[in-house]
């Protein structure tokens, strides 16, 4: 549902990689958690009015929760087309529904979501259906580190499917929904965007408290629970390099064994380091091709793929189709993702 995930907060993170011959082994990297109140810096909220529908989006970049969250967002209003493809990103969702609910499509069957649900890592796209009527959703974008944290539990369970969120954290997950449902806005709004009437000031104000109100969840829960250190940071590493280095040499820097390595990556993100890597290097490819102004073949060797021909076979088997058809679709505003009545 990545038109309600358009918002894409930046995330301060604390690369602190070792030195390769450092012999006091895995790297450390600054707590998920910092002590102190959370700092309301502001929030951005846009307004979009176009053919795919009417709808108010914010999202807003805790800097104390930024080694947990890749963005925290906010969406209400309606959509005019209802289903969406959505693609593998190396993120957690969690998703809660704060009226009409979202469906899965799957053929032709579609099931609603729960209240509140949590996404783990895609290996392939899906597709998701907007409610008929006007909706507000709020989502968490995790980074594998950060769903570890919050969840306190092996990933790998969760990887390719949506469940339901209380199934996870149990009394938690109805807490989460209850705050952010009844949040309220004290004092004047801080969003860094004008309102043009009092509809969209009741609207900015709640949408403010709604993402404060998760964002102090996130917070009072990250400090519970931490993954190890050297997962977290080379995790942090495949992600910046976009998924071109080597994994051979990223375990080395962290001075364990091929086997440790991997299996505790894999049980703390969800899939072992080469397939992490693969998400992001496809990530990085749908960026190129959304932004529209490169080659196919220069998204492929930017992207770090062997060839045009490797570039194809690894988009169609994480997509679903081929780069051309991707850039034929109807792309949502602001987003990688495509209407699927546009295949």
């Amino acid at each position: 549902m990545t038109q309600v995930q358009v918002a894409y907060a930046a995330c301060v993170t604390h690369d602190s990689a070792p030195q390769p011959r450092r012999p006091t082994g895995p790297p450390r990297l600054a707590p998920l958690c910092l002590s102190g109140q959370l700092v309301f810096m502001s929030i951005r909220i846009q307004h979009h009015d176009s053919p795919f529908g009417k709808w108010l989006m914010a999202h807003w970049s805790p800097v104390q929760l930024s080694a947990v969250l890749d963005q925290l967002w906010y969406f209400e209003g309606t959509v005019a087309v209802p289903r969406e493809r959505v693609f593998p990103d190396g993120r957690v969702d969690l998703i809660v529904h704060l009226g009409p609910v979202y469906r899965q499509v799957t053929g032709e069957r579609t099931d609603p979501f729960s209240i509140s649900c949590i996404s783990g890592l895609l290996l392939t796209s899906n597709v998701v259906e907007a409610p008929p009527d006007a909706c507000a959703v709020l989502g968490l974008r995790l980074r594998p580190a950060g769903a570890f944290a919050l969840l306190a539990r092996a990933l790998p369970e969760l990887v390719g499917i949506t469940v339901d969120l209380g199934a996870v954290l149990g009394n938690a997950a109805d807490e989460l929904a209850a705050r952010c449902y009844d949040a309220r806005q004290p004092g004047a709004c801080g969003s860094s965007e004008p309102a043009n009437d009092l509809f969209d000031v009741v609207a900015h104000c709640r949408a403010e408290a709604r993402l404060r109100a998760a964002a102090e969840w996130v917070d009072e829960r990250c400090r519970q629970h931490a993954p190890d250190p050297a997962v977290a940071w080379a995790a942090q590493e495949i992600e910046r390099h976009a998924g071109a280095l080597s994994i051979a040499a990223l375990r080395e820097r962290t001075g364990w064994s091929k086997t440790r390595f991997t299996a505790t990556f894999q049980q703390q993100v969800g899939v072992p380091p080469k397939v992490f890597a693969r998400i992001h290097r496809f990530r990085h490819a749908l960026q190129l091709l959304h932004a529209g102004d490169t080659p196919l073949a220069r998204v492929a060797l930017r992207s770090g793929y062997y060839d045009q021909s490797h570039f194809n076979a690894e988009f169609r088997e994480l997509s679903g189709f081929a780069p051309g058809e991707f850039l034929a679709a109807r792309r949502y505003p602001g987003s990688g993702s495509i209407a699927e009545d546009s295949i």
